[in-house]
């Protein structure tokens, strides 16, 4: 059976609305002012400190010696990818490599061409330019970006209507960094003028493994490899989520133990956190038990799914689904939503004979 599956289902909407909800979670990538003044601790200085992201690192290596080589300024770079995943580190490490300034500002907060063009005409020659979520920048802006980008200079207009004029301004030669979580929304001609785009992957665990314990060590926590493990396989392929998690285990392991971190600490601390072995947590399950349990594993319109998990349709969509469809525990058709086998199994339940793929059914997962 179909359950109210609306046309709108199939949108996506804008993730800026669900901002502050994906902040209060636990294993939300987005961070809050609490996280960025750890991180600002915990942030790596130099591409060698910098952990994961092999060839993304080995690629803007390349390019920031051979910028420092010439004795010039760096291509633009632009880092696409999920929040949490290093984008603002490196961009800092950019102009640590370059013995440059940095200046950081973000698309949301240049709504006007003269935005932009206050913040361009104070640039030093060399300055590293720092632009977060880009793709969220007004049209006018981003249109005199294009220039700035590629000739160094802008036009200000002084005036209005048919007695408008045009003033070029030259800039310094600067290095534009750029970062964004949803590159698609990026116009070509934007893109285009990028000399490296470096597109940041999830994190294996051996890798936020190895996050874990740099992070352990300047924040002067005892966890051994077991502990570390055990908080990486929970953390979703995110370093922000890890060090997040490190930090509450650390709480646990100081009030309820000894202050030492192993695995059955890690566990029992993220059991309380409600934190699941595969990083699932109280939304994450609501949403399959919900599917499983009320919808039989749908397929589900979206807004049915949301009102039987007491949330926001753009919250399940935004903040819960992603995570589980990454996971193949639930899956985004034209009929609705509908839970994967993995699904039934992860929440200990057993797929009826009609649930979509189970075994001997042909639909929706193929053959």
């Amino acid at each position: 059976m179909n359950w109210d599956v609306p046309a709108e289902d199939t949108d996506v909407a804008d993730a800026t609305d669900i901002g502050t909800e994906a902040v209060d979670r636990l294993v939300g990538a987005s961070a809050d002012g609490e996280d960025q003044a750890v991180e600002a601790a915990l942030r790596p200085k130099s591409l060698s400190e910098f952990v994961g992201q092999e060839r993304v690192r080995e690629q803007l290596d390349l390019v920031l010696k051979a910028a420092l080589a010439r004795g010039a300024t760096s291509d633009h770079v632009l880092f696409s990818g999920s929040p949490g995943l290093g984008k603002t580190t490196l961009a800092m490490i950019v102009a640590a490599e370059m013995g440059a300034p940095i200046r950081i500002t973000s698309g949301p907060a240049i709504q006007h061409a003269g935005d932009l063009a206050a913040i361009l005409s104070s640039l030093q020659e060399g300055e590293v330019l720092f632009l977060d979520e880009i793709h969220r920048m007004s049209r006018p802006a981003e249109e005199m970006l294009y220039m700035a980008m590629e000739d160094f200079r802008v036009d200000v207009i002084v005036g209005k209507g048919p007695g408008a004029t045009a003033i070029p301004l030259e800039l310094p030669p600067f290095t534009l960094v750029g970062a964004t979580t949803r590159a698609g929304l990026l116009p070509p001609p934007l893109r285009d003028r990028f000399g490296f785009t470096g597109h940041m992957e999830f994190y294996n665990s051996a890798e936020l493994e190895r996050v874990l314990h740099r992070s352990a060590q300047l924040l002067d926590v005892d966890v051994d490899p077991a502990g570390a493990a055990e908080i990486a396989g929970r953390s979703r392929g995110t370093p922000r989520i890890a060090n997040r998690l490190l930090r509450r285990v650390r709480d646990y392991a100081q009030v309820k133990g000894d202050g030492h971190v192993t695995r059955e600490v890690a566990a029992a601390a993220l059991r309380v956190y409600e934190v699941d072995e595969r990083g699932l947590d109280r939304l994450d399950r609501a949403v399959l038990g919900a599917l499983l349990k009320l919808f039989g594993g749908g397929p589900v319109g979206l807004s049915t799914l949301a009102v039987a998990v007491g949330e926001e349709r753009e919250t399940v969509e935004e903040v819960a689904e992603p995570f589980l469809v990454r996971e193949g525990l639930l899956a985004r058709t034209p009929r609705g939503r509908v839970a994967t086998p993995a699904a039934w199994g992860h929440l200990g339940l057993t797929a009826p004979q009609h649930a979509p793929g189970a075994s001997g059914q042909q639909g929706l997962f193929g053959a």
